[in-house]
């Protein structure tokens, strides 16, 4: 495989955007190397086969919904509690319509994931890492609640970004930043 870091990172963003337009039928070499303005073959040479494509993919991802160290720490300056919650639940947001292909993608691929029992596996052990790590992030930090908490909260949001992202005119835009502070609201509790 070549080990060019810049080109793969470019093709697996590339990747990204043919899954969030295409859906994981539609993301193929060809169809990553039209994306990323490469020449035919491109992936194929740093991809061994579609599943390797579909795991880089998805690790990319992630790194790409990983937030902004500086922005966390600028948003941790406040006291730990309800309203702290309720920012870092906006910066989620905000972060989720920034990369709103890179979630979409993800979509795609936990659909792909039922068809592929080893992408289940990686994503399955991918999400569990990031869900146990947001709770010990959350228990750690002095945050208000518990694990339940955290769980419930990881439940809503992600109802909440998938209808945001996939159907935004049943809730409408206007009202996503109320239905944050509620969905915090109801299951955060107050310090």
């Amino acid at each position: 495989m070549v080990q060019n870091p810049a080109r793969r990172t470019a093709l697996a963003d590339a990747a990204i955007e043919v899954l969030a337009r295409d859906g994981a039928r539609g993301l193929t070499f060809r169809a990553v190397d039209v994306q990323a303005g490469v020449p035919n073959g491109t992936a194929s040479n740093y991809f061994a086969n579609r599943d390797h494509l579909l795991h880089q993919t998805a690790r990319h991802i992630h790194h790409r919904l990983t937030p902004d160290p500086a922005v966390i720490a600028d948003l941790l300056r406040a006291p730990r509690d309800r309203a702290l919650v309720t920012a870092l639940m906006h910066d989620l947001i905000r972060r989720i319509s920034a990369d709103r292909a890179g979630y979409l993608a993800m979509l795609e691929l936990r659909l792909e994931a039922t068809r592929r029992p080893g992408l289940r596996a990686q994503l399955t052990g991918t999400i569990r890492e990031q869900l146990e790590a947001n709770v010990a992030y959350h228990l750690d930090g002095g945050l208000p609640g518990d694990r339940e908490t955290v769980l419930v909260l990881y439940l809503a949001m992600t109802g909440l970004i998938v209808e945001h992202l996939t159907l935004p005119e049943v809730l409408g835009t206007d009202t996503l930043p109320a239905l944050i502070d509620t969905i915090v609201e109801r299951i955060v509790p107050a310090t």
